[in-house]
């Protein structure tokens, strides 16, 4: 029996379950880089580049071991355009008696597909995604009865599950999570370690021209791309991360600083997404460089609880509540996305920051997205919709499976606490203690009203009031609520002024 196994963009290594089977005498692979998947979204330019170039290196991986691959360029003539056009076009002059695919990462991908077997009359046979240590059906299982779902608690029950940081039934150190020691200011004049960059080879330099031609309007730059674009180059990346990053990533893990977007961060998610590292061997060689003693437990379980806790955790999250969890609203967020989310014309310098690197880079690490990034979209009531499309398009690691519940849960708290137990808001202070964007603003982070002042002191406190109603029930919101009764109210009702003054600016796309 003559099966066809495709392999989509994010699925970009041999051991995905969809090869288990595998017969090179007979059967063969079909890949495409089709225009409705790079156009969905606008997404950024270095993205599409990164994941045209990892595929295009990934077939002539397979290629070089004697694999059939039927791959079809962007611009060939017999490319369809839509990935299901391009799998029924390949069956109209192919002898093929199943289809084989691992499951897809997105829900309106999975729909797509499961109309094949249908549409095209043959056997379609969608394996288990295995880029991941939990089945769907282990989280469905954990989730069952539970009235609040935490990401804390599947987190360890993963750790038990898999040996990671444990000693028999109980965590190494004795405690689950050393988060408290991970929370600290980068040092004046601190010396970075760069992240790991690779020159573009022929393959990448074909598909940054196809980018620069075909995706002009896209937003983003593609200068400097210096991305891994093969397995042995993630490999690096890792190793690297392992060696020079990760004995001081817990430590800074939450810190920014003035035009450095790197950090101690790993890189990796942009090769996990893509499946062209696998979570284990990305868990084992931190987990080996703590029994070696080369990094700390701070930092090796802050590590592993991105790994294994969050990303294992929102992808669950993401499958069980799907579809509905795209359209939620909880706090009726309606104001468009501002201008400046695409440029970084503001005078707010730690939006500028991030908007910049993000622009530059197609990524930003998790405390710009979530702190600065997030908290200015939850303060300023940004439409989900928008918001959830900004990030989907600018981050190179950014798939819906991982970024719908980060962005709906974490960021804007549109899901009312399915995700979070509470919003993550923050004033200017918050960012002041974890950088030193502050020291080169416009604003006073000082300030809390008044036209010099910082707009996340006035917005945060403008946010909690306008939410009073659906915050007043929940216990984690007591204490701050007792303080801002306690607050003069002339002060609170210039805070509200100031708000006001500035959201009308923001709407009208007035410089802020």
């Amino acid at each position: 029996m003559t099966k066809l196994v495709i392999i989509l963009g994010d699925q970009l290594n041999t051991q995905m379950s969809s090869f288990e089977h595998f017969d090179k005498t007979q059967d063969c692979v079909l890949m495409a880089e089709v225009k409705q998947e790079a156009t969905y979204v606008k997404h950024h330019k270095k993205k599409i580049a990164f994941v045209f170039s990892a595929m295009r290196h990934f077939a002539k991986q397979l290629k070089s071991v004697g694999i059939n691959v039927n791959y079809t360029h962007y611009n060939d003539e017999e490319n369809k355009g839509s990935l299901t056009k391009q799998v029924e076009y390949f069956l109209s002059s192919n002898d093929i008696e199943q289809i084989i695919i691992s499951q897809p990462a997105e829900y309106r991908l999975l729909e797509e597909v499961n109309a094949w077997s249908d549409g095209f009359g043959i056997d379609v046979l969608i394996t288990e995604d295995n880029r991941f240590f939990a089945k769907q059906s282990y989280f469905e299982q954990w989730a069952k009865g539970r009235k609040q779902l935490r990401m804390e608690y599947f987190y360890r029950e993963m750790r038990k599950q898999t040996g990671y940081l444990m000693n028999g039934d109980k965590p190494i150190d004795g405690k689950w999570n050393f988060d408290a020691d991970n929370r600290n200011k980068l040092p004046k004049n601190h010396s970075l370690p760069q992240p790991t960059k690779f020159a573009a080879d022929k393959i990448t330099a074909e598909v940054i021209s196809l980018v620069q031609t075909e995706f002009s309007d896209h937003f983003g730059d593609i200068n400097d791309f210096h991305y891994a674009t093969t397995r042995q180059e993630a490999l690096v990346v890792l190793h690297e991360f392992v060696q020079e990053r990760l004995p001081l990533f817990g430590t800074y893990q939450d810190a920014m600083t003035q035009n450095e977007a790197w950090m101690y961060h790993s890189h990796v998610s942009f090769y996990l997404n893509t499946g062209m590292l696998l979570p284990k061997e990305v868990l084992d060689a931190a987990q080996a460089a703590y029994e070696k003693g080369d990094a700390p437990i701070n930092s090796v379980e802050g590590f592993i609880r991105q790994v294994l806790g969050w990303r294992e955790y929102v992808r669950g999250f993401y499958w069980h509540l799907m579809p509905d969890y795209k359209s939620q609203n909880f706090l009726e967020a309606k104001r468009a996305l501002p201008a400046f989310f695409w440029t970084s014309d503001t005078q707010m310098n730690c939006l500028s920051q991030c908007v910049s690197q993000t622009k530059q880079n197609a990524y930003a690490h998790h405390i710009q997205r979530l702190m600065v990034l997030g908290n200015f979209a939850l303060l300023a009531g940004l439409d989900p919709e928008q918001v959830n499309e900004w990030y989907l398009i600018v981050y190179a690691d950014a798939y819906e499976w991982v970024e719908l519940p980060n962005v709906s849960g974490m960021v804007l708290f549109a899901d009312g606490g399915q995700l979070a137990s509470k919003p993550y808001a923050a004033s200017g202070s918050y960012i002041n203690k974890m950088s030193d964007y502050c020291s080169h603003c416009h604003y006073s982070v000082k300030e809390k009203t008044g036209h010099q002042a910082c707009p996340f002191n006035y917005l945060y406190w403008d946010f909690l009031i306008r939410h009073k109603e659906k915050f007043k029930g929940n216990p984690r919101m007591s204490m701050i609520y007792s303080t801002l009764n306690k607050m003069d109210q002339q002060k609170v009702a210039q805070m509200q002024e100031d708000a006001h003054t500035f959201l009308i600016k923001l709407e009208a796309n007035e410089e802020v």
